[in-house]
């Protein structure tokens, strides 16, 4: 029997120590799923709400308890009897009974475990992987990663304002052997960043946080480490950065204040200018969040200067909404869109994204967020859907690592059929 019968939800924690929500949905041939719920430390405006309980008296007010006792008193009898291979329309009754538009009712947080709970169960009742469950037949496509190396903005103490420069081995003939690239490369990154005398601790996702001198620095200090770690710089390893300009732009003077770093505050011609020559000076293949997510004349000159060549990626500016998503679409705004699957809050809305995303020429990154979990869901997601990037992290910490240990055990199964696409991967732009 596929019949939801029992759904439980528990307060755990995840790697900044914040609570964090873990649902198990059970049906009654006895089949269990059970998903862990991510959470970001630079949002979107307009992402689904992330419920949290406000008691200071307890982790800081962070705690979800409150979101646990929705699932437990409230939504679980809005799926129980409900049949867990109908993912559609169980994500359709939760996003009914809630009623809201960023599912501030119940929290993203309660309904997306739920959602994701009930993907793994489906897949363990019919004794799949998830991602041939999710993906069918032709999910075979493993992705190429973009390994935050070097960590800055609001995920790091120092005196950088883009929050995050990663490494990309588009290179690589296999997703295990692009791993390997990267590991040696973060090793290399390390080195480097000892002989210039900067520590070596790490941010919240396993990258590097040193206290460099501005924001060109980690260009050339990953320049230097790729090198050093024997690889050519735009051949073997691509370099993408994740800006999160919104975290500085200012609303009321419409400049971006690069007050961390102190380089002073530039206009948005200003800052696309910069970009132009950062991608000439280095072999940067993707920028996401480069402008703020309320620029969007901003944002449409930005598409129009450097979207024949690179990958123009919106995170904060599109929140994974495929209604957000079309109107940039309309608007010829940004080339790729980053998935999050909790800043909408149900699989099937994060589904009808990447296709939307896909029908336009859109790439789509799958992405984790700055507080994660070993939950390895989002690694299948993106084989699923033959998404062709992922954005899970660097060469540290467990809660990174496990999504990468996934990807390495999918290939190995899928065997001969698995696709890894290197530089296909960026299939709207020019080659680089």
């Amino acid at each position: 029997m596929s019949t939801i019968t029992n759904v439980h939800a528990r307060e755990i924690l995840d790697s900044r120590g914040n609570p964090t929500i873990e649902v198990e949905v059970t049906t009654a041939s006895g089949f269990m799923g059970r998903a862990m719920v991510p959470s970001g430390a630079s949002t979107g405006e307009r992402e689904a709400l992330e419920l949290r309980d406000g008691d200071k008296s307890r982790f800081l007010g962070k705690g979800v308890l409150k979101a646990v006792e929705n699932v437990n008193d409230i939504l679980a009898d809005v799926v129980i009897g409900l049949d867990v291979r109908d993912q559609a329309a169980i994500d359709q009754a939760l996003i009914d009974a809630d009623g809201t538009k960023d599912k501030s009712k119940y929290g993203a947080n309660a309904i997306l475990g739920i959602s994701l709970a009930v993907a793994h169960a489906a897949a363990e009742y019919y004794d799949l992987p998830l991602y041939r469950y999710l993906g069918g037949i032709n999910a075979k496509t493993l992705p190429v990663p973009m390994m935050n190396v070097l960590n800055g903005g609001s995920h790091a103490d120092s005196s950088v304002d883009f929050q995050e420069f990663m490494i990309m081995p588009v290179g690589a003939c296999s997703v295990k052997e692009a791993i390997r690239m990267g590991a040696e490369t973060f090793h290399a990154l390390k080195k480097v960043l000892k002989n210039k005398g900067q520590v070596t601790a790490v941010g919240d996702e396993g990258g590097f946080a040193p206290n460099l001198e501005d924001n060109e620095a980690p260009l050339k200090c990953i320049m230097e480490a790729i090198q050093a770690a024997g690889y050519v710089p735009g051949e073997q390893i691509c370099i993408a950065m994740d800006v999160a300009a919104s975290e500085f732009y200012n609303t009321e003077t419409k400049m971006y204040d690069l007050n961390k770093s102190g380089q002073g505050s530039k206009t948005t011609d200003e800052m696309i200018a910069w970009y132009d020559e950062l991608v000439e000076k280095y072999p940067i293949i993707s920028i996401e969040d480069g402008l703020g997510e309320r620029d969007w004349d901003g944002w449409r000159k930005l598409s129009e200067h450097l979207g024949k060549k690179i990958q123009l990626v919106g995170d904060d500016l599109f929140v994974t909404n495929p209604a957000i998503l079309q109107e940039g679409i309309d608007k010829d705004i940004a080339n790729s869109i980053l998935i999050k699957v909790n800043q909408i809050g149900t699989l099937t809305e994060t589904f009808d994204a990447m296709e939307l995303a896909k029908k336009h020429g859109y790439t789509a990154v799958v992405s984790h967020r700055s507080g994660e979990t070993e939950d390895t869901t989002i690694a299948d997601i993106a084989v699923a859907f033959n998404a062709g990037q992922i954005k899970t992290g660097s060469m540290s910490r467990t809660d990174r690592i496990a999504k990468y240990n996934q990807l390495i055990r999918i290939e190995e199964e899928l065997g001969d059929v698995a696709v890894f696409p290197g530089k296909s991967a960026f299939y709207n732009i020019y080659k680089h």
